[in-house]
Protein backbone atom coordinates (compact mmCIF):
# COMPACT_ATOMS: atom_id res chain seq x y z
CA UNK A 1 0.00 0.00 0.00
CA UNK A 2 1.45 3.44 -1.18
CA UNK A 3 2.36 5.97 1.54
CA UNK A 4 -0.69 8.45 -0.14
CA UNK A 5 -3.04 6.11 0.34
CA UNK A 6 -2.41 4.73 4.07
CA UNK A 7 -2.57 8.44 4.70
CA UNK A 8 -5.82 9.32 3.33
CA UNK A 9 -7.64 5.76 4.92
CA UNK A 10 -5.80 6.57 8.70
CA UNK A 11 -7.05 9.61 10.95
CA UNK A 12 -4.57 12.65 11.45
CA UNK A 13 -5.48 13.43 14.65
CA UNK A 14 -3.33 16.48 15.12
CA UNK A 15 -5.23 17.60 11.70
CA UNK A 16 -8.72 16.96 13.24
CA UNK A 17 -9.03 19.94 14.66
CA UNK A 18 -9.00 21.61 11.04
CA UNK A 19 -11.08 18.96 9.56
CA UNK A 20 -13.79 19.86 12.79
CA UNK A 21 -13.77 23.65 11.55
CA UNK A 22 -14.25 23.04 8.15
CA UNK A 23 -17.06 20.41 8.63
CA UNK A 24 -18.77 22.65 11.31
CA UNK A 25 -18.41 25.56 9.25
CA UNK A 26 -20.52 23.53 6.34
CA UNK A 27 -23.18 21.89 8.85
CA UNK A 28 -24.31 25.39 10.25
CA UNK A 29 -24.50 27.34 7.36
CA UNK A 30 -27.09 24.94 5.91
CA UNK A 31 -30.65 25.89 7.27
CA UNK A 32 -31.37 22.60 6.81
CA UNK A 33 -29.92 21.62 9.71
CA UNK A 34 -31.40 23.64 12.21
CA UNK A 35 -34.73 22.25 10.59
CA UNK A 36 -33.89 18.71 10.93
CA UNK A 37 -32.89 19.28 14.69
CA UNK A 38 -35.87 21.44 15.43
CA UNK A 39 -38.28 18.83 13.39
CA UNK A 40 -36.43 15.91 16.65
CA UNK A 41 -37.42 18.17 19.05
CA UNK A 42 -40.85 19.39 17.97
CA UNK A 43 -41.63 15.35 16.52
CA UNK A 44 -40.40 13.71 19.61
CA UNK A 45 -42.26 16.10 22.20
CA UNK A 46 -45.53 16.20 19.63
CA UNK A 47 -46.10 12.28 19.52
CA UNK A 48 -44.88 12.03 23.41
CA UNK A 49 -47.60 14.44 24.74
CA UNK A 50 -50.12 12.85 21.96
CA UNK A 51 -49.09 9.41 23.80
CA UNK A 52 -49.18 10.81 26.97
CA UNK A 53 -53.13 11.85 26.64
CA UNK A 54 -54.09 8.83 24.75
CA UNK A 55 -53.18 6.60 27.67
CA UNK A 56 -55.01 6.01 30.49
CA UNK A 57 -54.01 3.73 33.52
CA UNK A 58 -57.77 2.96 35.43
CA UNK A 59 -56.40 0.36 38.21
CA UNK A 60 -52.91 -1.29 39.42
CA UNK A 61 -53.46 -3.86 36.48
CA UNK A 62 -53.29 -1.80 33.61
CA UNK A 63 -50.24 -2.94 32.45
CA UNK A 64 -48.60 0.34 31.47
CA UNK A 65 -44.86 1.38 31.59
CA UNK A 66 -45.32 5.57 31.67
CA UNK A 67 -41.47 5.75 31.04
CA UNK A 68 -42.47 3.99 27.73
CA UNK A 69 -45.33 5.81 27.29
CA UNK A 70 -43.67 9.40 27.49
CA UNK A 71 -40.97 8.69 25.81
CA UNK A 72 -43.11 7.12 22.56
CA UNK A 73 -41.94 10.28 20.27
CA UNK A 74 -38.82 8.62 19.53
CA UNK A 75 -39.89 6.00 17.70
CA UNK A 76 -40.85 9.15 15.00
CA UNK A 77 -38.13 11.46 15.94
CA UNK A 78 -35.02 8.60 15.12
CA UNK A 79 -36.86 8.97 11.93
CA UNK A 80 -35.42 12.99 11.59
CA UNK A 81 -32.42 11.66 13.07
CA UNK A 82 -31.49 9.00 10.82
CA UNK A 83 -31.86 11.39 7.72
CA UNK A 84 -29.62 14.21 9.30
CA UNK A 85 -27.12 11.26 9.67
CA UNK A 86 -27.06 10.72 6.32
CA UNK A 87 -27.61 13.97 4.67
CA UNK A 88 -24.27 14.94 6.51
CA UNK A 89 -22.28 13.06 4.00
CA UNK A 90 -25.35 11.69 1.21
CA UNK A 91 -25.47 15.41 0.81
CA UNK A 92 -22.31 16.22 -0.16
CA UNK A 93 -22.45 13.38 -2.90
CA UNK A 94 -25.61 14.77 -4.21
CA UNK A 95 -23.93 17.96 -5.46
CA UNK A 96 -20.59 16.22 -5.54
CA UNK A 97 -19.13 18.58 -3.05
CA UNK A 98 -16.93 15.48 -1.94
CA UNK A 99 -14.36 15.89 -4.34
CA UNK A 100 -13.98 19.58 -2.91
CA UNK A 101 -14.09 18.14 0.32
CA UNK A 102 -11.51 15.50 -0.22
CA UNK A 103 -9.60 17.75 -1.91
CA UNK A 104 -8.72 19.77 0.97
CA UNK A 105 -8.68 17.02 3.60
CA UNK A 106 -7.51 14.09 2.36
CA UNK A 107 -7.59 12.14 4.96
CA UNK A 108 -11.03 10.45 4.57
CA UNK A 109 -11.16 9.07 7.62
CA UNK A 110 -10.27 12.09 9.61
CA UNK A 111 -13.46 13.58 7.52
CA UNK A 112 -16.01 11.13 8.58
CA UNK A 113 -14.36 11.04 12.28
CA UNK A 114 -15.36 15.06 12.32
CA UNK A 115 -18.93 13.97 10.87
CA UNK A 116 -19.38 11.44 13.16
CA UNK A 117 -18.02 13.95 16.30
CA UNK A 118 -20.33 16.43 15.02
CA UNK A 119 -23.74 14.63 14.06
CA UNK A 120 -23.53 12.79 17.52
CA UNK A 121 -22.54 16.56 19.88
CA UNK A 122 -25.77 17.74 17.55
CA UNK A 123 -27.84 14.85 17.37
CA UNK A 124 -26.87 14.76 21.82
CA UNK A 125 -28.12 18.26 22.10
CA UNK A 126 -31.52 17.91 20.69
CA UNK A 127 -32.26 14.68 21.75
CA UNK A 128 -31.30 15.67 25.50
CA UNK A 129 -34.35 18.76 24.57
CA UNK A 130 -36.64 16.41 23.16
CA UNK A 131 -35.91 13.81 26.13
CA UNK A 132 -36.27 15.81 29.12
CA UNK A 133 -38.91 17.34 27.41
CA UNK A 134 -40.97 14.34 26.87
CA UNK A 135 -40.44 13.96 30.48
CA UNK A 136 -41.48 16.76 31.50
CA UNK A 137 -44.67 16.71 29.34
CA UNK A 138 -45.58 12.98 30.55
CA UNK A 139 -45.01 14.46 34.85
CA UNK A 140 -47.85 16.73 34.02
CA UNK A 141 -50.29 15.04 31.86
CA UNK A 142 -49.86 11.25 33.24
CA UNK A 143 -51.45 11.56 36.42
CA UNK A 144 -54.75 12.79 35.45
CA UNK A 145 -54.45 10.12 33.41
CA UNK A 146 -54.59 7.37 36.47
CA UNK A 147 -50.83 6.88 36.89
CA UNK A 148 -51.12 7.93 40.04
CA UNK A 149 -49.39 6.31 43.49
CA UNK A 150 -52.23 5.03 43.89
CA UNK A 151 -52.31 2.73 40.97
CA UNK A 152 -48.67 2.04 41.79
CA UNK A 153 -46.82 4.46 39.87
CA UNK A 154 -44.78 7.21 41.52
CA UNK A 155 -44.68 10.33 39.48
CA UNK A 156 -42.28 10.58 36.33
CA UNK A 157 -38.63 11.91 37.23
CA UNK A 158 -35.08 11.64 36.16
CA UNK A 159 -34.33 11.34 39.64
CA UNK A 160 -35.29 7.76 39.74
CA UNK A 161 -33.10 5.22 38.71
CA UNK A 162 -34.89 3.26 36.15
CA UNK A 163 -36.49 6.70 34.49
CA UNK A 164 -32.98 8.48 34.16
CA UNK A 165 -31.82 4.92 32.61
CA UNK A 166 -34.72 5.27 30.04
CA UNK A 167 -33.95 9.16 29.41
CA UNK A 168 -30.10 9.32 29.09
CA UNK A 169 -30.18 6.26 27.36
CA UNK A 170 -32.76 7.57 25.02
CA UNK A 171 -30.45 10.21 24.14
CA UNK A 172 -27.88 7.54 23.36
CA UNK A 173 -29.95 5.81 21.08
CA UNK A 174 -30.80 9.14 19.46
CA UNK A 175 -26.95 9.75 18.85
CA UNK A 176 -26.35 5.84 17.79
CA UNK A 177 -29.31 6.16 14.79
CA UNK A 178 -27.51 9.10 13.87
CA UNK A 179 -24.02 7.43 13.35
CA UNK A 180 -25.93 4.46 12.14
CA UNK A 181 -27.21 7.04 9.23
CA UNK A 182 -24.32 8.30 8.46
CA UNK A 183 -22.47 4.97 8.20
CA UNK A 184 -24.59 4.00 5.91
CA UNK A 185 -24.94 7.25 3.73
CA UNK A 186 -21.05 6.65 3.60
CA UNK A 187 -21.39 3.53 1.91
CA UNK A 188 -24.33 3.58 -0.29
CA UNK A 189 -23.55 7.10 -1.51
CA UNK A 190 -27.02 8.31 -2.26
CA UNK A 191 -29.16 9.95 -0.12
CA UNK A 192 -32.06 8.73 -1.07
CA UNK A 193 -31.36 4.98 -0.89
CA UNK A 194 -29.72 5.11 2.18
CA UNK A 195 -32.48 7.13 4.02
CA UNK A 196 -34.97 4.71 2.66
CA UNK A 197 -31.93 1.73 3.90
CA UNK A 198 -31.81 3.06 7.33
CA UNK A 199 -35.90 3.43 7.63
CA UNK A 200 -36.46 0.15 6.42
CA UNK A 201 -33.89 -1.48 8.74
CA UNK A 202 -35.44 0.48 11.43
CA UNK A 203 -39.17 0.19 10.89
CA UNK A 204 -39.53 -2.93 8.94
CA UNK A 205 -38.62 -5.40 11.66
CA UNK A 206 -41.18 -4.56 14.24
CA UNK A 207 -43.47 -5.45 11.41
CA UNK A 208 -41.38 -8.77 10.73
CA UNK A 209 -41.51 -9.62 14.26
CA UNK A 210 -44.95 -9.20 14.37
CA UNK A 211 -46.41 -11.57 11.72
CA UNK A 212 -43.75 -14.20 12.50
CA UNK A 213 -45.43 -17.09 14.65
CA UNK A 214 -42.59 -19.03 15.41
CA UNK A 215 -41.19 -17.77 19.14
CA UNK A 216 -37.67 -19.11 18.40
CA UNK A 217 -37.38 -16.02 15.33
CA UNK A 218 -39.75 -13.74 16.94
CA UNK A 219 -37.30 -13.54 19.93
CA UNK A 220 -34.11 -13.06 17.67
CA UNK A 221 -35.50 -10.72 15.62
CA UNK A 222 -36.92 -8.76 18.96
CA UNK A 223 -32.98 -9.28 20.11
CA UNK A 224 -30.86 -8.54 17.14
CA UNK A 225 -32.32 -5.53 15.18
CA UNK A 226 -31.71 -2.30 16.10
CA UNK A 227 -34.20 -0.64 16.84
CA UNK A 228 -36.26 -3.36 18.69
CA UNK A 229 -33.23 -4.51 20.50
CA UNK A 230 -32.34 -0.41 21.09
CA UNK A 231 -36.02 0.52 22.28
CA UNK A 232 -35.45 -2.13 25.51
CA UNK A 233 -33.78 0.76 27.08
CA UNK A 234 -36.83 2.53 27.73
CA UNK A 235 -38.36 -0.14 29.65
CA UNK A 236 -38.89 0.15 33.01
CA UNK A 237 -40.89 -2.53 34.11
CA UNK A 238 -41.13 -6.44 33.55
CA UNK A 239 -37.85 -6.28 32.92
CA UNK A 240 -37.20 -9.57 33.39
CA UNK A 241 -39.95 -10.95 30.54
CA UNK A 242 -38.19 -8.87 28.00
CA UNK A 243 -36.27 -10.47 24.71
CA UNK A 244 -33.23 -8.52 25.90
CA UNK A 245 -32.02 -6.33 29.12
CA UNK A 246 -31.70 -2.56 28.14
CA UNK A 247 -28.05 -1.71 28.16
CA UNK A 248 -27.59 -5.35 26.09
CA UNK A 249 -30.12 -4.03 23.61
CA UNK A 250 -28.85 -0.83 23.43
CA UNK A 251 -25.32 -2.46 22.84
CA UNK A 252 -27.06 -4.47 20.16
CA UNK A 253 -27.53 -0.95 18.29
CA UNK A 254 -24.13 0.10 19.37
CA UNK A 255 -23.23 -3.24 16.98
CA UNK A 256 -24.96 -1.91 14.27
CA UNK A 257 -23.78 1.81 14.12
CA UNK A 258 -20.32 0.52 14.77
CA UNK A 259 -20.24 -2.15 11.35
CA UNK A 260 -22.49 0.56 9.48
CA UNK A 261 -19.35 3.24 10.27
CA UNK A 262 -16.36 0.99 9.70
CA UNK A 263 -18.34 -0.42 6.01
CA UNK A 264 -18.64 3.35 5.65
CA UNK A 265 -15.48 3.72 6.15
CA UNK A 266 -13.89 1.16 4.53
CA UNK A 267 -15.59 2.06 1.07
CA UNK A 268 -14.41 5.51 1.35
CA UNK A 269 -10.99 4.10 1.77
CA UNK A 270 -11.30 1.85 -1.18
CA UNK A 271 -13.42 3.90 -4.16
CA UNK A 272 -13.11 7.15 -5.76
CA UNK A 273 -15.10 10.31 -4.90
Amino acid sequence: MSLAVQRASSVDWNGLREVLHAEWTKLRTLPGTYWLLAGIVVLTMGIGAAAASAVTCANAACGQDPAKVSLTGVYLGQAVVAVLGVLVIGGEYDTGMIRVTFAAAPRRMSVLAAKAILVSGLTAVAGAVAVLGSVVVGWIIMPGHGFTAAHGYPALSPADGSMARAAFGSVLYLVLIALLGLGIGALVRDSAVAIGTVLALLYLSPIIAMVISDPHWHNRIERYTPMTAGMAIQATRNLASMPIGPWEGLGVLGLWAAGALLAGGTVLHLRDA
